[in-house]
Parts: C-alpha cells; sequence; structure tokens
C-alpha cells in the first residue's frame, strides 16, 4: 500500500513502513493549516470599507474632527472609511446604531464628550449603556473650552468679567451652545466658582451662541475651541480664559481659569468606539493605526487649526480616562440637581 501526500509541491510516496511518519505529519499538516487561516483573518481586517458612525450633522465639529482622522484611516488600511451621520436627541440615534451594529470591526463610532458623559444622565431613556454595549478603543484629542467675550468689549480678562457679573446681578447674558451641552455646564460651573449670577441665555448651537455676542445680545459665552478659534485669531472675539490644567499650544497668552480658581477643570474630547464583543484583535488594530495617524505632522497642525490636541494612548488608557471623565460630569449633574428629561 502506497500513501501520497502533497504539500502542494511534488507528492511525497509514504510506504507502509512509514506510517509513523505519516501519523506524525498529518497532525503537524492540520496545525499549520489552522495557524494560516488564525494569520489570514487577522491580516485580511479590514477587507471592505469601513463605516464610522457620528452622532452630530455634518458640518459640527466632531463630523470636521471625524472626517481628518477617517481620511487618514484610509490610506492606512487601505479601505475607504464612510462617515455616517446621526445626529440628534444627545447622539442616541448614532449611539445605539452603534450598539446594534454587527461587532465584526467594519462598524465604528466617533463619539464626542457629551454623548458618552452626558447623555446618560439627562434622558430618561438613552437605549444605549456605555457600560455593556460599546467599547472605548482609542482617544482621538482633547478639546478644551474658551470664555470668550467679543473683541468690542470692555472686558480683558476673568477678573474683569467677574467684576462686572457682581456689580450687575443677574445682567450678565451668557450665551449657551444647547441647553446642558458640554459648553452650557462649563458656563454655569464658572459661575459659581466665581460667584457670578449669570443670566443663560440657551440657543440651538455654537454658531447662534456666537452669533448673539457678536451682535451684543450677550456679554459672554462659553464653547470648545473648534467653535471659536477662527473668531478669536480673526479678531472678532477676544479670549478670557481656557478650561484645561495647563496653557495652550497656540493660545500662550491666554491664562487657564484654573490660574484664578484653583482646580477648575472642563475638557471636550472625541473617542473611537466600536460595539461590545468586537474582536481584541481588530481593537488593538485600530489603536495602534490611530496613534499612528495622530504622529502625523500635517494632522497634528490640522487639528491645532481647530484647537484639538492629539491624546494617543493604549485602549485601557482611553477606558481609564473615559471613567475619570463620566465621574467628572456626573458630579456636575448632581451638583447641578439637573433631572433627566
Amino acid at each position: 500500500m502506497h500513501i501520497l501526500v502533497s504539500l502542494g509541491m511534488s507528492p511525497l510516496l509514504l510506504t507502509p513502513a512509514s506510517s509513523v511518519l505519516r501519523r506524525a505529519l498529518v497532525p503537524a499538516f492540520a496545525a499549520v493549516l489552522a495557524l494560516s487561516a488564525v494569520a489570514g483573518q487577522a491580516q485580511s481586517w479590514p477587507a471592505k470599507p469601513v463605516r464610522l458612525i457620528v452622532p452630530f450633522p455634518a458640518g459640527a465639529a466632531p463630523d470636521v474632527v471625524a472626517r481628518l482622522v477617517g481620511d487618514r484611516l484610509a490610506s492606512v488600511w487601505g479601505q475607504s472609511v464612510v462617515v455616517d451621520n446621526r445626529p440628534g436627541a444627545g447622539g442616541i440615534p448614532g449611539m445605539t446604531a452603534l450598539a446594534r451594529s454587527n461587532p465584526d470591526g467594519y462598524t465604528l463610532g466617533f463619539v464626542p464628550a457629551a454623548v458618552a458623559t452626558l447623555t446618560p444622565h439627562l434622558y430618561k431613556n438613552p437605549q444605549f449603556s456605555i457600560d455593556t454595549d460599546v467599547t472605548p478603543v482609542a482617544n482621538i484629542g482633547i478639546s478644551p473650552m474658551m470664555v470668550v467675550v467679543s473683541s468690542a468689549s470692555n472686558i480683558s480678562s476673568l477678573a474683569e468679567l467677574v467684576k462686572y457679573a457682581k456689580a450687575q446681578p443677574g445682567k450678565l447674558n451668557f450665551s449657551a451652545a444647547q441647553t446642558n451641552s458640554v459648553p452650557h455646564l462649563t458656563g454655569e460651573m464658572l459661575g459659581r466658582a466665581a460667584g457670578m449670577n449669570l443670566a443663560t441665555i440657551p440657543y440651538s448651537g455654537s454658531p447662534a451662541a456666537i452669533t448673539a455676542l457678536l451682535a451684543g445680545d450677550a456679554v459672554m459665552t462659553v464653547d470648545g475651541l473648534p467653535a471659536l478659534t477662527q473668531h478669536v485669531k480673526g479678531g472678532k472675539l477676544r479670549a478670557l480664559a481656557v478650561t484645561s490644567p495647563e496653557r495652550l499650544s497656540g493660545f500662550e497668552s491666554v491664562p487657564t481659569v484654573a490660574e484664578t480658581f484653583p482646580g477648575f477643570e472642563s475638557l471636550g474630547w472625541f473617542m473611537i468606539f466600536a460595539p461590545a464583543g468586537v474582536p481584541a484583535s481588530v481593537v488593538e488594530q485600530v489603536n495602534r493605526d490611530v496613534n499612528k495617524v495622530l504622529a502625523q505632522p500635517d494632522l497634528v497642525a490640522r487639528f491645532a487649526e481647530f484647537g484639538v490636541y492629539p491624546k494617543p494612548g493604549t485602549p485601557k488608557a482611553a477606558a481609564d480616562f473615559l471613567q475619570e471623565q463620566r465621574a467628572v460630569w456626573k458630579k456636575v449633574v448632581t451638583d447641578m440637581g439637573l433631572q433627566p428629561q
């Protein structure tokens, strides 16, 4: 009896006398095939376009930053990254779409701070759980808030703003970019820290709040740097303070709020999430590739134009940062007595 075994080249002839060799080779071949299959699966991702859900409308700051990152990831992956805007209701439509998608790595979410930290506390039925439905994959960057007034104002420092507010209680109009947003609540936090009695006027978003400030309908506003940078650098708005723990590159002359009120900090940020259950190998690859593009000088320069500062790190670092930020904003919601709607 003769046995032919093919290795993809010339067949090997095994005689009955070589049965010991045959018994040794067959398991070895099986193991090689299994390892090859695993390696092929690992190397095959992504084998098709990746969808990136953004729970904000096209043109909003999260969308702009998401597209900058997505374009560069597409170059790394050799596959397109398709941005899927799902705006509205505190990001709930986008987050539920992410949570319910197939956890195969082909659907990711580009999530700003408010959606992950405030929406779960401010909506009675958020329809998603940060703890069980999604997985943090990679930090993208931070975007601190900035306190600004019109350049036509006589107020040139945070101390002067506080003095103005205390001299005219309830008459310092604060144009808030959307009720219970990170910028709005940061302004309220500042009012409490400084003992200012603010007259808060809610608007539909950053553009409307800034327009009100420029038109003289408000004295000050607080917003993320992406919304304010062009107006500050263009000379229309005057920056009084930033809410990061340290002064920012590009705005070195602008003091931090913490220099006047120690411990004050408020950060906007962006993070990539995946549906719960996504393979760990995909999480590691996305994280690694995100860190790679965050180190690209042209992306760093583009981020700087919007006041976004890269924050590379491991998946664990992203998860730890998320938990820290959730604790911060939960305390803010509790301290302000905000109730879910």
